[in-house]
């Protein structure tokens, strides 16, 4: 990243050349398309294995803390709409280091959760179609879903409006059965009752430690959820947008997060060794106890399906995060070039970067790949720390300055925001006392310093091209009076 691009002023500026072809339907499901993944269909069963039925509590923990993320992002965002979301939020609070740093990360993120999402999807076609590579099935999903990224905005929106309706649909339709056959009014079912949440262990089978594993595989299922305000600024009307998208969305992921949690470990033994199973996963395991025909083949499409929206999404989101960071002058001036209103170079950089984790994942498995899983860890936690940060200087200087933009409003401000604060960082610390979580503390941590560092050099050789420019236009302005003075 050393030749990096002229910056462009802080905010919307940047994205003049994007287009602006999202709708308030596509907004909606965006936000819903980039979270709901394999976070949710598949990692959440090694939360319940951990937590047992005390998972619903740790997803309402978690679920919280995102509701107020969310809200202060979306404060943020409707007051100044931005393709960088947080980083300029972050930049604009901090300094163009916080921006370098939160930015950089979440294209880190976004773009090895992009491969992630394609290893996943690649398993269940590879089981329907015994002896066909997992690879080239990762290889076929990343051409078609770059080539949509490389299409027009309103194409890639419009393909991710439907994906994303299926999922939703998927969900709404799986919480109803789970729900009459907990009451035992389905065909075929008798109630549960509290069977499977108070036996094999109770309800906290593992104790308090479960529970905090639970708690830290819940906060990183909801990552994801913040590209609806990256996708805000390529909208018709992105002030209004983002606020209606950020209220909506984080009220539905908390429903259906925390209901199919409280469905499933209701319905099925938390210690049913399919649960925890990434070739079925929980949701699949569920529908299969109900013994209806056929569910858990629709439910493994639908997890396909869901795979392949969230992967869609997340090139989507970590293109336009490049493009913007570029565009002010925090990363290599070719991935900013846009062609047709589409950052055609940065949509091809990262999904190049995810494909070459998936590669990883293949040659390096017990090594590298690993490490970089991580590296990854708590990023999205790091993310959600510049956000609370970044939002506690924002209103109140909002607030002095431009009191009409808080279209979206912080509840009980400042207090609220302190408490968000406090809670991300006790979530670091029970992240450091649990051996499995520490090392990706460690690693997120040490790439969070690198960037950190980076961006402060930058920041620094700015400050010292800034000033040798206006030194060297004083100079000017100077030796133009002694010029004319000495032809006359």
């Amino acid at each position: 990243m050393s030749r990096t691009s002229a910056p462009a002023p802080v905010g919307t500026q940047a994205d003049s050349s994007l287009a602006h072809g999202l709708k308030q339907r596509h907004l909606s499901m965006i936000a819903l398309g980039g979270v709901i993944g394999a976070g949710l269909f598949v990692g959440s069963g090694a939360g319940i294995a951990a937590a047992g039925p005390s998972i619903v509590i740790a997803y309402a923990v978690s679920g919280l803390l995102v509701m107020l993320v969310m809200r202060m992002l979306g404060e943020m965002s409707a007051a100044n709409p931005a393709s960088g979301s947080f980083s300029v939020h972050a930049e604009r609070a901090l300094g163009p280091w916080a921006g370098f740093t939160a930015g950089w990360s979440f294209w880190v993120l976004l773009s090895v959760a992009v491969g992630l999402e394609g290893i996943g999807a690649a398993k269940i076609v590879s089981g329907w179609l015994p002896g066909t590579p997992e690879w080239a099935w990762v290889a076929l999903f990343m051409l078609v879903f770059c080539g949509t990224n490389l299409a027009a905005v309103k194409n890639f929106g419009e393909f991710e409006f439907w994906f994303a309706a299926l999922k939703v649909g998927a969900i709404t339709l799986f919480l109803i059965l789970g729900g009459l056959a907990i009451l035992g009014v389905l065909p075929g079912t008798e109630a549960p009752g509290t069977a499977n949440l108070t036996g094999d262990g109770g309800f906290l089978p593992h104790g308090t430690e479960g529970l905090v594993i639970g708690l830290l595989a819940s906060v990183f299922a909801y990552g994801g959820l913040e590209t609806v305000t990256i996708a805000a600024a390529e909208s018709e009307h992105p002030v209004q947008g983002v606020a209606k998208a950020v209220r909506t969305a984080m009220w539905r992921i908390a429903l259906f997060y925390i209901g199919s949690m409280a469905v499933i470990v209701t319905l099925v033994p938390w210690d049913d060794p399919d649960v925890a199973n990434p070739d079925k996963g929980p949701y699949v395991t569920a529908l299969n106890h109900l013994d209806i025909p056929g569910a858990g083949l629709v439910m493994q499409i639908v997890v396909l399906v869901a795979l392949l929206s969230a992967m869609n999404a997340n090139i989507y989101g970590a293109s336009r995060m490049a493009y913007s960071l570029v565009a002010r002058g925090q990363g290599p001036k070719a991935i900013g070039r846009v062609s047709g209103g589409v950052p055609r170079i940065a949509v091809l950089v990262s999904s190049v970067f995810g494909f070459l984790c998936v590669l990883l994942s293949y040659w390096r498995p017990d090594d590298v790949f690993p490490w970089l899983l991580n590296m990854i860890g708590a990023v999205i936690l790091v993310v959600w720390l510049f956000i609370a940060v970044s939002q506690l200087v924002l209103r109140r200087r909002t607030e002095r300055e431009a009191p009409e933009k808080l279209v979206v409003r912080m509840w009980l401000f400042p207090v609220l925001t302190w408490i968000s604060i406090a809670g991300m960082l006790a979530i670091f610390v029970l992240m450091l006392r649990q051996p499995d979580t520490r090392d990706q503390l460690m690693a997120t941590g040490l790439m969070t310093l690198v960037l950190a560092a980076s961006g402060a050099v930058l920041q620094r050789r700015r400050k010292a091209g800034l000033a040798n420019e206006g030194a060297a236009a004083g100079t000017v302005r100077d030796s133009a009076p002694a010029k004319a003075a000495a032809k006359d």
